[in-house]
């Protein structure tokens, strides 16, 4: 297990940038759940200091979220109406937070966390991609030096009012920042650009007496205080009040969680412990809910930009959240001097790097069922909301994967007996291999279709390939259907072995993966087809010609 200091230096900076970055976030999120932007600033330091502590995320940041805050604001107003009596509102509003955290330690115990693997690539390259417009398109008001509409739609729909305040300076800051940011790498690769682009911008923005009503404004300080005394007027008839909102909390903020821990393990090519997550999540907003602080999830923008500016590990979540803390006893006068634009420019760079290029690169090669997933969770991210897109494209995915795998089974009925009997006895031809090659091979016979619900099996095969192996062979004549998760994850697999300088070879590769492979590149351009094999006899004779003299 890596140490939490393992990789200091980026950390730092990750945790550091990434804290800045939460800042204006937190404080918005706050002020639009309605109780205040003290307790949107209390949920990014409370959230987000135990869920990196417990949490099985290492590289992950969280805080107050979207989707969750607007939640919260509608439950808030929802009893705000019903006129209960304050105290009572901010008691059921506190008891809802923390049922919120004891439900995800529930589902983390109960090992919900699992069924995250069974989310398709189409689903995830949608939702990413979605993501990445929605941070651009939210960051051009600002980049004009304008308060941006919420929501995609109202961006556009009032895109044509931007060019009556246009604010030069500001949109000077946000271009210069996305250079300094794409062009610091060829100065220097151990501080990141995203912190050297915020303290130059910012100190320009200074020095040009930038309009202060531009930057990030009022910022609270002080020491966050424990609300017990809301505690002593809660009763059996707010505790079954909060019961259903905390459920819809702790579910919509799982989901939202884990989705950023999948896209938190594509850039950093790890693999996260998906209910261990659940339980630092729940734990973290167990904490902020006692301080009055609203709860939060894995937060995919925050996550970004503390992974693009060097963080890998718990401890760049935990100097986040010291970061947010150290902003309330006294930095605030500092930080509110960061322009809006500076921000912009940093989110529009994150934005950019969350678009999934290659999933869309290759849209008119793939399936045309995982392409027509793609664009749709793409499009209900942008222009509906999130988790909704993840449900419908997930419905649709597993619906429609049931129809090929229906397909196949019906095709499989229509076999010729007599052809299926001429054909070798499986894994026998293997006795072909001379046993002094045989040391040097391992061999990975796939039983079935290659989808998205078994890559992660697939994936695991090869962290057990023994280090000394030379050639690596993957049968394939069960492998009757493959689509774009299982495709990606052979590419992934294939570039992995060959870094490691180990030679691959396929065998009887069928039709449909065969024509997905060659449709998309991957054979010739990584897999050459002189290393793709019809039989596994021919597959045999290649490799006692290229190990004859050893034996």
């Amino acid at each position: 297990m890596k140490s939490m200091f393992s990789n200091l230096r980026g950390d730092v900076f990750g945790g550091l940038t990434a804290g800045i970055v939460a800042l204006p976030l937190a404080l918005a999120f706050g002020v639009q759940s309605g109780l205040g932007a003290e307790a949107g600033l209390y949920g990014a330091i409370f959230v987000g200091f135990f869920a990196s502590l417990f949490g099985g995320t290492p590289s992950q940041i969280s805080g107050p979220t979207g989707p969750i805050t607007l939640v919260v604001a509608s439950v808030f107003a929802t009893y705000l109406s019903a006129d209960i009596g304050l105290d009572k509102l901010m008691a059921l509003m506190l008891l809802i937070f923390i049922f919120t955290g004891l439900f995800q330690i529930l589902f983390g115990i109960i090992r919900l966390g699992k069924y995250i693997k069974y989310i398709p690539y189409p689903v995830l390259s949608g939702f990413m991609s979605g993501i990445g417009i929605i941070i651009i398109l939210l960051q051009i008001f600002p980049l004009t030096g304008q308060t941006s509409p919420s929501g995609t739609m109202a961006i556009i729909t009032e895109f044509p009012t931007i060019f009556d305040n246009i604010n030069l300076q500001s949109i000077a800051l946000a271009a210069g920042t996305i250079v300094i940011i794409y062009s610091w790498p060829l100065v220097s690769k151990k501080i990141p650009g995203t912190l050297i682009a915020l303290l130059l911008m910012t100190i320009i923005s200074v020095y040009l007496n930038y309009d202060s009503a531009l930057t990030i404004s009022t910022i609270p300080e002080g020491m966050p205080t424990l609300k017990i005394s809301n505690f002593s007027i809660i009763d059996i008839n707010l505790i079954l009040l909060a019961v259903i909102p905390a459920l819809t909390l702790a579910g919509l903020g799982s989901i939202d969680t884990l989705l950023t821990s999948v896209v938190a393990d594509n850039l950093t090519n790890t693999k996260h412990n998906s209910n261990k997550e659940l339980i630092g999540q729940g734990i973290g907003n167990i904490v902020a809910g006692f301080f009055g602080g609203i709860p939060g999830a894995g937060a995919t923008m925050r996550t970004l930009v503390n992974v693009k500016s060097g963080g890998r590990e718990k401890l760049s979540g935990l100097i986040h959240s010291l970061v947010l803390l150290l902003m309330l006893l006294g930095l605030g006068t500092y930080v509110k001097l960061i322009p809006n634009a500076v921000l912009a420019g940093i989110l529009i760079t994150v934005g950019i790097g969350i678009i999934d290029k290659r999933g869309l690169r290759d849209i008119l090669k793939i399936p045309k069922a995982d392409a027509v997933v793609l664009m749709l969770v793409l499009l209900l991210t942008v222009f509906v909301d999130l988790l909704q897109a993840v449900a419908i494209g997930m419905v649709i995915a597993s619906v429609l994967f049931m129809k090929r795998a229906g397909d196949l089974v019906e095709e499989s009925v229509d076999i010729n007996p007599v052809s299926a009997g001429d054909r070798e006895l499986p894994w026998d031809d293997e006795k072909d291999i001379h046993p002094d090659i045989y040391k040097k091979v391992h061999i990975l016979r796939l039983d079935g279709p290659l989808f998205f619900g078994v890559v992660n099996r697939f994936r695991d095969q090869f962290s057990m390939v023994p280090p000394d192996v030379e050639v690596m062979i993957i049968r394939m004549r069960k492998v009757a259907f493959i689509d774009q998760s299982g495709l990606y994850a052979i590419e992934d697999a294939v570039r992995t072995l060959k870094s490691n300088n180990v030679k691959v070879l396929f065998t009887m590769i069928q039709e449909q993966p065969l024509y997905m492979m060659k449709r998309v590149r991957m054979i010739p351009a990584l897999i050459e087809e002189e290393f793709v094999f019809d039989s596994f006899s021919e597959c045999a004779e290649f490799l006692r010609d290229k190990f004859e003299k050893a034996v």
